[in-house]
Formats: structure tokens, sequence, C-alpha cells
């Protein structure tokens, strides 16, 4: 992880930032079975891979509730960005994005979204990384709610928990080739929207895979 925001002082908090971490207070039971947790699946575009200088172009999210995707609750954003956006547009298939909206308005409806959901991803560091980034002059400097790496879940739920990682090709492990694997069709690939969804569909896949595993609760699956 990057340490650009070492030395930098705290922000003074926003109410919705504030609102966020007081959601997140009360922490989730050990023994709280699978299928009765809430799930964020999320993901972002971004103008490059450097988040000391680049920033998110995209946001998108869904939710996961009783092992269903729930197409509904899902969330798509485009805050305001003033570097990269042209170049990355005609990779990320961008162009003409009409909705885009100021940073507080952003991270005000992403911590509405996010609330006390489980936050997983697909190299989700980046992605948490990138969206601090954005945040920290509202005041939040860290995400409370736990973590899911759907590329960590797959080595671990194939190779096991104490799996030697310098013996495993991660390319292996990609979304796209994940998708390959479990028959994912990649329709809408390198939109936040697009990759969210088809990370949320790996999810459920690997929740399958856990359960025959016998991985039945909270504590089983985040450790």
């Amino acid at each position: 992880m990057s340490w650009w925001k070492l030395g930098k002082k705290s922000n003074p908090k926003k109410d919705f930032v504030k609102e966020f971490l007081l959601k997140n207070e009360d922490k989730i039971p050990d023994i709280r079975r699978i299928d009765q947790l809430e799930f964020v699946v999320l993901d972002t575009e971004t103008s490059g891979l450097n988040p000391e200088k680049d920033q998110i172009l995209s946001f998108g999210a869904v939710k996961i509730w009783n092992l269903k995707i729930m197409v509904s609750e899902s969330l798509e954003l485009y805050p305001m960005t003033n570097t990269g956006f042209e170049s990355s547009a005609k990779i990320h298939g961008m162009v003409g994005a009409e909705s885009r909206i100021d940073l507080e308005e952003f991270g005000r409806e992403l911590l509405q979204f996010l609330g006390n959901g489980i936050l997983v991803g697909h190299h989700i560091g980046f992605d948490l990384e990138m969206l601090l980034k954005s945040l920290t002059p509202f005041g939040l400097d860290r995400f409370p709610n736990p973590v899911i790496d759907t590329l960590n879940l797959a080595i671990r739920l194939e190779h096991g928990p104490m799996a030697d990682w310098n013996q495993i090709n991660q390319n292996d492990y990609s979304l796209d080739r994940l998708c390959t694997k479990f028959g994912i069709e990649p329709d809408d690939r390198h939109t936040a929207a697009g990759d969210a969804l088809l990370t949320a569909q790996l999810f459920q896949k690997l929740l399958f895979k856990a359960k025959q595993k016998g991985i039945e609760n909270f504590s089983e699956l985040v450790r």
C-alpha cells in the first residue's frame, strides 16, 4: 500500500463520515451465518495505478444479501476529476459521462451505500486506497468494515489457508481467468459497475465452494 497520506494532518470529520463510523461500531458476531451477512461488492475505474497522483473516474457497487445479488441494490457514481479523464476514457469506455458529482456528494452517497456491510472486491486493497484518498478531505481516515479480497479467497479455497504465495502464479487468479474458470460471461468488462457485477457473481461461486469446505459463518470466512 502507498504511504501517500503519511505526515498529513487529519481533517475534521463531516457529519456523513461520523454517521458511517457510528454504523460500524457494532461488530458482526463471529457465529453469524454467511447467508445472514450483507456484502457490498465494489470496483473503481481510475486514471492510473498510482494513488499519489491518479483519481477515481467511476465507482460501481452491488449488494449481496441472503447469498443473492440484489441488482436493485446497486450504485454507480462518477466523481468530479480534473486529471486523466480524456485519455483514460478511451480505455474504460466512459466518454461522455454526464452525471459527474462533486467529491463531497460522492463521499456522502458512497458511505451511505457501504453502511456496515462487508466490503468485497478483486484486488480490493487498491480500490479502498483510492476511495480513502478521495474521502480524506472529509475526515475519513480508515474503512472500519470487514474486507474480503476475492483473489485471496480464491487462492485460499484452492490451496488452503497456509498456501505459499511464492509458489502460486497470481495471474491465474485474475478476474478474467476466474470468471472463465467458473463459467461467468464477462459482459461489460472494464467498467466499474460491470466489474462489480462480475465480481459479485464470482463471489457467489466462491461462497458455494466455501460452504462445500465447511465454511459456514463470519469468523470462518474472514479469518
